[in-house]
This record gives structure tokens, C-alpha cells and sequence, in this order.
């Protein structure tokens, strides 16, 4: 079953301990919200900024934004707590880090049944060791049979687990990020590329977005407000793409036509896997205008 078209150009992480930059959130042009409870927020700190995050959801106010909460592993001291908390905050999702098995997630499920947690609070998943690209066809698996809907790739740990270099053309990440993009797909899972570093080096964010956008994922995880904007625009449809996707299904669309396989169309010859591509195509760039 296809999932319905939602854009996740621009996935932002905010620090849970920082009130300020959960505020700011409300107004950026992010697809979506990663509120983080993990890596950003110190030990000492784990508990306030988990209250402050759910605060946060429950109170809404963010718009068209996916919200989705950033647990800390369910087998560190805060995990089951934070992951209590989200399920009564009600947010899209709940994303689980160091996901490295299908047990995993089946465990989290079980969690999130238990607690009574509402159908839409979907599970995403981090894919960020060694384990977890080795089993990413299992990890995907799962989806039919919980409410997983999304890896997110951590390359930066995914880096140091591997101690491979973070080259500008990620070289020695390239097998893993399609094997984890194959996997996502083959059970139909929005993947999300990994972050960026370099705040300021906006040619090679570019770049990096860029050569995301080509690999196929659905959108990029961001570290700072300032990347957001790029980076919609580099996931964002082509004017021209659009165009050409919507001639596309015009003709595949005609009484006399809708029985062929393929077609000639302006001197190229189409098939209808182009016409069923460009229906998503056309569809994301509505979805798009429709935020505004």
C-alpha cells in the first residue's frame, strides 16, 4: 500500500532543553521537527527537557510542521520514561535511536499499544551502526506489522562506528546509504537522508542536498535554522519536472489511450512507469504549494 504524499524536504533537530529554540520552531518553513531528547540534551538535563518537549506538542501551535519527539534508547535510564511521556503528548511520531533489529521495533510497538498511544503516532527509526544497515531489510520489514514509517540515517555515528572519513562526496558511505534507501523503499518507508556539519559552508550543504536529492531520499535531516530553506529547495520538484510531469499524465490520462504501455510524447518515448512516477511527482509539488 502506497503511503499518502506528505513532504519531508527539511527535518529539523532542535535541542528539547532549549525553550527558545522550541518557540523559534513555530515559524520556520521546516517539513518537520525532530525534537530531541537524545544526543542534544546533556544527562543532567534529560528529565526537564522531556517535560518541556511534550509540553511543547501538547500545546500544538506548530502548523502544518510533523512533530515528531527523539527518545533516548529504551535501555538507557531514560528511555522508557521519555518514551511514556510522548506517547501522552501525542506527537506524529516517535523516533527510536541505535535501531539495529526488527525486535526492536516490535518491542517499541508493544510500548506504544500498551500505553494506548493513538493510531496516528507513527515509530521512525535511526539507522546509525554497523548492525543496522547489515539488517536494514529486517528493520523495514517490520512495517508490516507496526507503525513504522520512516528511516532516518545518523551518518555521523554511522561514521564513527564504520571510522570512515566524512568526505564532501561521502565515498565511503555510499553503499550504506543505498542499501538503507533500498530497504526503506522496498517496504515502502520515507527515508531521510543524513546531516550536514558544516553550518557555513553553504556550497557544500548545497551539494550534499544535491547529491541527496539524486540518491532518492525523501528530504534531509538539519542542524541549524539557516539550512532549512536550501534545502527545500533542492527537494522541492523542478518547475519544469512538474510541467513535463503533468503532460505526461495528461496523455496517459486520454480515453485512447489509457490502455497503452507506452507512448511517444513530444519525441520521447514514455512508458507508463513514467506516468505512474509523475502522479507522485505532480502530487509532492501540490502538497508543497499547499503550505504556501
Amino acid at each position: 500500500m502506497t503511503s499518502p504524499i506528505r513532504p519531508r524536504r527539511s527535518v529539523l533537530y532542535m535541542p528539547g532543553s532549549n525553550a527558545r529554540a522550541l518557540e523559534k520552531a513555530k515559524s520556520l518553513p521546516a517539513d518537520a521537527l525532530i525534537l530531541d531528547l537524545e544526543d542534544a540534551v546533556a544527562p543532567d538535563a534529560k528529565a526537564e527537557a522531556r517535560d518541556q518537549v511534550c509540553a511543547a506538542v501538547r500545546e500544538g501551535d506548530y502548523g502544518y510542521r510533523e512533530l515528531i519527539i527523539r527518545i533516548n534508547g529504551l535501555e538507557t535510564p531514560w528511555g522508557l520514561d521519555d518514551i511514556e511521556a510522548a506517547i501522552d503528548a501525542r506527537p506524529d511520531a516517535i523516533l527510536i535511536p541505535k535501531v539495529f533489529s526488527g525486535q526492536m521495533v516490535i518491542a517499541a510497538e508493544k510500548l506504544l499499544k500498551d500505553a494506548g498511544a493513538q493510531d496516528k503516532t507513527k515509530l521512525w527509526a535511526m539507522i546509525e551502526t554497523p548492525l543496522a544497515i547489515m539488517h536494514a531489510e529486517e528493520i523495514a520489514s517490520m512495517a508490516t506489522a507496526t507503525r513504522l514509517e520512516c528511516f532516518v540515517m545518523g551518518t555521523n555515528d554511522l561514521a564513527k562506528e564504520v571510522r570512515c572519513a566524512q568526505t564532501p562526496d561521502r565515498l565511503p558511505m555510499v553503499g550504506a546509504l543505498n542499501w538503507a534507501l533500498m530497504a526503506g523503499r522496498a517496504y515502502d518507508l520515507a527515508v531521510i537522508d543524513g546531516v550536514f556539519n558544516g553550518i557555513g559552508d553553504e556550497d557544500g550543504f548545497a551539494a550534499s542536498c544535491r547529491q541527496g536529492a539524486e540518491f532518492g531520499f525523501d528530504g534531509k535531516t538539519l542542524i541549524h535554522p539557516s539550512q532549512v530553506a536550501p534545502c527545500n529547495e533542492a527537494f522541492s520538484p523542478p518547475d519544469e519536472d512538474v510541467a513535463w510531469g503533468r503532460q505526461i499524465i495528461a496523455e496517459f490520462d486520454k480515453p485512447d489511450n489509457v490502455s497503452k504501455g507506452v507512448m511517444k510524447i513530444e519525441g520521447k518515448m514514455v512508458e507508463r512507469l513514467h506516468a505512474e512516477a509523475a502522479r507522485r511527482l505532480v502530487a509532492m509539488a501540490d502538497a508543497i504549494a499547499a503550505r504556501g
